[in-house]
């Protein structure tokens, strides 16, 4: 059974937001939308057919229109189903460049975990560090965070407090750093350097697994620890 989310600071709500696990592997998948426009942004659409029916019931239920799929990273569990939502909506997809050559990779991925094949697209927008897009009312920014694999971004929307931080950070632990790409002292210093940095009560979406927020696992991560 998966644990409880950790308890989070409220903060005032602007945007639409839901998250949800998708896929073998429980990948977050989340919907930032705003009311107003009705525009969408997607973070990680992850591989998983009923998954993906479900993230069409999500965005129908609130109204929304894609109009951005954003990729933390180029693992299979978090890109494998943005061939098939840009298919549906025609959203451009974003992936950071230093992440091409996992995506180019992704059969390695599958079989190495025993799954079929998913549809692969092109990737229209090259996300880098510092990269800023609206969202309605609400600025989303974009936070290079090297480590667990050399292309991992996060995705920072200062006005709502609120951190997708793919598998850089998690409740009580960080991201692997074993697999092709992975750099255990680089994903500390881009945790220390580039998410530490952000106010306490931030809330953290993490990639698998219950939230958390910045300040929590400033005190309480073991591996965040001097």
């Amino acid at each position: 059974m998966r644990p409880a989310p950790a308890a989070t600071a409220p903060y005032t709500e602007m945007m639409i937001r839901e998250s949800f696990p998708v896929g073998m592997l429980q990948c977050n998948c989340s919907v930032f939308g705003d009311e107003t426009t009705h525009e969408a942004v997607v973070i990680d659409p992850g591989d998983g057919l009923d998954d993906m029916a479900f993230l069409g019931r999500v965005l129908a239920r609130h109204g929304l229109r894609v109009t951005a799929i954003i990729i933390t990273h180029a693992h299979i569990d978090h890109i494998g189903g943005a061939a098939k939502l840009k298919k549906a909506t025609g959203a451009p997809v974003y992936l950071n460049p230093d992440d091409i050559q996992q995506y180019a990779n992704m059969d390695w991925q599958a079989r190495w975990l025993g799954m079929s094949m998913p549809e692969s697209t092109e990737i229209d927008v090259a996300a880098k560090d510092g990269d800023t897009f609206k969202l309605g009312a609400t600025e989303l920014n974009l936070i290079h965070t090297p480590g667990h694999t050399q292309g991992s971004i996060c995705v920072y929307a200062r006005a709502e407090a609120v951190l997708a931080a793919g598998d850089t950070l998690f409740c009580d632990s960080i991201g692997r750093t074993d697999l092709p790409g992975g750099d255990g002292r680089q994903i500390l210093s881009s945790i220390h350097t580039r998410l530490l940095t952000l106010p306490d009560e931030t809330e953290v979406i993490c990639g698998h697994g219950p939230a958390t927020t910045i300040g929590r696992e400033r005190e309480q991560n073991p591996f965040l620890r001097d």
